[in-house]
């Protein structure tokens, strides 16, 4: 038993010794570790902070297309008013919670030309407070370029910006933000013009073709010899009133 005591107390002091001449290194091991923690600490964060302005969003959130989640307020002329909702993280988010700020993101809808029958299906499809998912594609000024996602139903979600072009509720446009020659822009904007192709065929919204009597009115009433017929039956009238 005395001996098994002598050999760990002479264990102790080797590492004692040991722990004596290479103090810089365990000094140096430790601020590594320390700074460590505080680079996964600013990325939890960042990652649970609240954005109340599109000027607070990381530029590489941008770059990297990151995927956030909101409450949806209003539909405006300019997009959506939307509530940003951070990730929770337990101890962090009590925390940042006693000095977040207010404020709405406005969101809009990349690559769609919305009509005015769009805005309107807006206001009606989207709930206030209802949950959306925004993913980022470009950021100018105050607006972000996303794709909005809504949950409809358990493993279900449908996105808002090709749901307007299959209804015929808008046109597509460039996708603001993206560079034009990069492969997500040609894939998204494959996508959209699926959509609005579908619409296009289906004669639905904007594409819906007229009636054949709007069109056989119309036909009559763009035939020069009926627009002659009717300066020459004006001009009498008014020669008449004279």
């Amino acid at each position: 038993m005395a001996e098994r005591r002598s050999g760990a107390a002479e264990g102790l002091a080797r590492f004692s010794e040991w722990a004596d001449g290479h103090l810089g290194l365990l000094r140096n091991l430790s601020a590594g570790m320390a700074v460590a923690g505080l680079l996964v600490l600013a990325r939890s964060v960042r990652m649970t902070a609240k954005f109340t302005s599109a000027l607070d969003i990381p530029v590489e959130f941008v770059e990297k297309n990151v995927k956030l989640r909101g409450k949806f307020h209003r539909v405006t002329e300019k997009g959506l008013e939307v509530e940003h909702i951070p990730i929770s993280i337990p101890f962090i988010t009590s925390i940042q919670r006693k000095w977040q700020s207010k404020g709405l993101l406005l969101v809009r809808l990349a690559g769609v030309e919305l009509a005015p029958t769009g805005v309107a299906w807006l206001q009606r499809e989207l709930k206030p407070e209802q949950m959306i998912w925004f993913q980022l594609l470009g950021r100018e000024d105050l607006s972000l370029d996303c794709l909005v996602l809504v949950n409809k139903g358990r493993f279900l979600s449908m996105c808002l910006n090709e749901e307007l072009l299959r209804q015929g509720l808008g046109r597509t446009a460039r996708i603001e933000g993206l560079h034009h020659d990069s492969r997500l822009y040609w894939k998204l904007h494959k996508r959209l013009l699926r959509a609005e192709l579908k619409a296009l065929k289906k004669n639905k919204g904007i594409w819906k073709e007229e009636s054949y009597s709007e069109r056989i009115r119309d036909r009559i009433s763009n035939n020069k010899f009926v627009q002659t017929l009717k300066q020459f039956a004006s001009w009498l009238r008014s020669s008449i009133q004279r």
